[in-house]
């Protein structure tokens, strides 16, 4: 999960916000360059010097934890089967100056717990239990996924993310009470997504699929969740300090890392974080050495020490590229992500919590892998900033790549312009909700903007804190100017732009934003209804002499049209006052406020209703003169287009995932 306030809103989706959520994320966007392996120089430092390698990563955690506010953090390295490098920084628990241990304390890892889930289906996938391609349908007791496409989904969809499923996070992603928690068949059978599209066409993150997966596991294999993982992945590689439960079992209890927000210029702790019945999605607690073995668990083939947990040809088949939107970037493996740090293909998972920043990167080719976990807002650019600095060092790129030098053929030519308008227009990541009361949060972000420039270049704005200039590199695929990144984009069946791909998101597929749905459209449509009903309402005020003196009928209309206006009023403030007064707490649960709130838009719907009836016969029965039958009917439109606004977003009812 991301920061608070606007962002924890819309960035709830990236990530399992246990996130997010949906969300809900993965690591924040890592700079992503062409995949042609480097060769490392004689000068550039090596892995190796562990002494270097330990006063480097000092030196950048102690900045990150000072300018970044961090109270607490842990890194562990590992290379060629061993641990390089592990430290802890910060205070477990600020209060009693408990110092953070990467032998025992726990960090929750959020999404990166997903790793442990996908490592299990793939055990029971080598003992021939169960199958990528089968229609997950066939090992599911007691839930059926519906057949809205004539694909089925399988469990190689589900570690891709293309199920085809929408994503939903509100009210019931994470929580505290950890004495009411579902069960993971109790939470996939309530809170089961609409599918919205075909599987294997775009990937879109999805904390139900891999809960779903967590479920699979635990029926297919006779254990419980936790158990399993406890029996066979755990207990093989020695992780004492590891669990999936919640609460933490008691023995574990004095060793959890305190999540603190920062506020008012000071730490304030914040209770445990509850995933409860989305578990297999994020729930792990886990400390920095005992991950470090399942690092080298992947990295050597599947085994550590004298365990296997994986055979060699099923951990290669793991982190094999499995489902890519474009073969020249970046895309998932079965359950890992790709991507390309200096030229570098990596493998990873990251993970939020409201108040933990994870982050794991391995490079199978080098058997070198970085794990990093953050309490606090400033997490998401430190593990970010921390990755980059180690590869920047230990892993720099053969040479190097300028965007600005692949830009210049042809760049001011007339037909290039010509051809990059097609690309031009408003997109969205399709890790949205579609069906519920959700979707109101796609509201919060503008989309990702692409115009077409005279320079033959694409400017990219909404995707990054600044707008991003990318020059045309091949067929449909651009490279940015002045950095790394690379973006393609994508064709549907009658060959026009559907979507755009980003090299550092193989895990987040986009759509172009239909023009019903575009935030422009409703900022215009809502605030000039306001101004509208604001115009009622100083009508009111000022010919009050005039409307007492009126027929009846036409009074009443007046008074309609006033009551419309102001409760259309009081129910936007009243919305704010409700989302401010919890705006965290609209993910652990839904709060009655909100849902007696949802009976303004209903009975303003029965208003409009009336004020539509009225300006029928406001016209037929000639009330007024014709400029005030205008604006009446000027007004009536407007609430028919807040209808229409709280309809589209699914406020119109108690739509609950």
């Amino acid at each position: 999960m991301s920061n608070r306030g606007a962002r924890t809103r819309a960035a709830l989706w990236l990530a399992l916000a246990a996130a997010p959520a949906a969300t809900l994320a993965p690591a924040a966007a890592r700079a992503a360059q062409e995949p042609a392996v480097p060769a490392i120089e004689q000068a550039v430092p090596s892995l190796d010097d562990t002494a270097s390698l330990a006063a480097f990563v000092d030196g950048v955690m102690k900045a990150h934890l000072e300018n970044l506010k961090i109270p607490a953090a842990v890194v562990s390295i590992v290379k060629d089967g061993r641990v390089i490098f592990a430290n802890g920084y910060g205070y477990a628990n600020v209060e009693k100056q408990t110092r953070v241990d990467p032998a025992t304390s726990l960090f929750r890892v959020g999404s990166t717990s997903k790793l442990f889930t996908w490592t299990a289906v793939m055990q029971l996938v080598e003992q021939g239990k169960l199958d990528l391609d089968t229609d997950v349908n066939e090992y599911l007791e007691g839930i059926e996924i519906p057949p809205t496409f004539p694909e089925p989904i399988t469990l190689r969809h589900i570690m891709t993310h293309t199920a085809g499923f929408e994503d939903g996070a509100f009210g019931y992603l994470i929580g505290e009470d950890s004495l009411n928690q579902e069960t993971i068949e109790e939470a996939m059978l309530r809170h089961m997504p609409a599918r919205v599209r075909p599987p294997g066409k775009l990937a879109s993150y999805s904390n139900y699929a891999t809960a779903l997966a967590g479920l699979i596991v635990q029926q297919v294999s006779g254990e419980p969740f936790n158990e399993y993982i406890e029996r066979h992945i755990f207990e093989p590689l020695g992780m004492k300090y590891a669990t999936f439960r919640e609460p933490l079992p008691d023995e574990l209890k004095p060793h959890m890392v305190t999540g603190y927000a920062r506020e008012q210029g000071v730490y304030v702790a914040k209770p445990f974080e509850i995933v409860g019945g989305f578990r297999p999605a994020g729930s792990m607690s886990v400390s920095a050495l005992d991950i470090a073995r399942f690092m080298i668990a992947h990295l050597e083939g599947g085994r550590y020490g004298g365990a296997q947990i994986l055979r060699p040809e099923t951990a290669e088949l793991m982190h094999r590229t499995a489902f890519t939107h474009d073969p020249r970037l970046p895309g998932m493996a079965l359950g890992f992500y790709e991507q390309s740090i200096n030229g570098w293909r990596t493998i990873g998972h990251g993970g939020d919590t409201f108040r933990f920043h994870t982050d794991m990167v391995l490079v199978p080719e080098l058997r070198f892998g970085i794990f990093a976990s953050y309490v606090g807002d400033g997490g998401p650019a430190a593990r970010e900033g921390l990755v980059r600095a180690i590869f920047d060092r230990y892993l720099p790129p053969a040479a190097k790549a300028s965007a600005d030098v692949v830009a210049g053929a042809g760049a001011d030519s007339a037909a290039t312009r010509e051809a990059l308008a097609r690309y031009a227009g408003t997109y969205r990541f399709v890790r949205m909700n579609y069906t519920d009361i959700d979707k109101v949060f796609s509201l919060f972000s503008s989309g990702i903007q692409v115009a077409a420039l005279p320079t033959g270049r694409l400017l990219v704005s909404g995707y990054g804190d600044e707008p991003m200039q990318f020059t045309p590199v091949e067929q449909n695929l651009f490279a940015q100017v002045g950095g790394h990144r690379r973006i393609a984009f994508i064709e549907d069946d009658a060959g026009g732009v559907a979507g755009i791909v980003f090299a550092d998101l193989p895990f987040m597929g986009t759509e172009r934003v239909p023009w019903s749905e575009r935030r422009g459209l409703w900022l215009l449509v809502t605030g000039g209804s306001l101004l509208l009903f604001l115009s009622v309402l100083v009508g009111l005020y000022y010919r009050w002499s005039e409307i007492r003196a009126m027929p009846a009928r036409e009074k009443r209309a007046v008074w309609l049209a006033a009551a419309t206006s102001a409760w259309l009023i009081l129910s936007l403030v009243a919305l704010v006052v409700v989302v401010s007064a919890g705006e965290e707490r609209l993910f652990v649960e839904i709060p009655f406020t909100l849902k007696a709130w949802l009976v303004m838009p209903l009975v303003f719907v029965g208003l409009t209703a009336a004020l539509v009836v009225t300006t029928v016969r406001a016209w037929r029965h000639g009330y007024w003169r014709l400029r005030r039958r205008l604006h009446f009917t000027l007004v009536a439109l407007a609430a028919a287009a807040l209808c229409l606004f709280f309809y589209t977003w699914n406020l119109l009812g108690w739509q609950f995932g």
